[in-house]
């Protein structure tokens, strides 16, 4: 699979929680295959999501194609208003 999307089930943040569904929802609207991967079954996963982020605080959403950084919420919600998801997902 292509898509990964780190995303966490353990949050007390509303504000990651509706980015992590918005993210969720537009990639489902485009038809867009990808894996769900939770940070939250242990610290390994976070300092995984880190790690390959290039970020020691990111948070979730995190999104790659593969192991290649793709970009966090924000840069996402850019690409979405662009139209340049596909682009900004390295799938174009």
């Amino acid at each position: 699979m292509g898509i990964k999307l780190y995303y966490t089930t353990v949050t007390a943040s509303r504000e990651v929680k509706s980015q992590q569904a918005e993210v969720i929802r537009i990639l489902e609207s485009k038809s867009i295959k990808y894996e769900l991967i939770d940070i939250s079954v242990g610290g390994d996963v976070r300092e995984e999501m880190r790690s390959k982020s290039g970020n020691p605080a990111a948070i979730p959403p995190q999104i790659f194609n593969e192991d290649q950084y793709c970009g966090n919420y924000e840069m996402f919600s850019e690409a979405v208003e662009a139209d340049t998801v596909e682009q900004f997902l390295k799938i174009a």
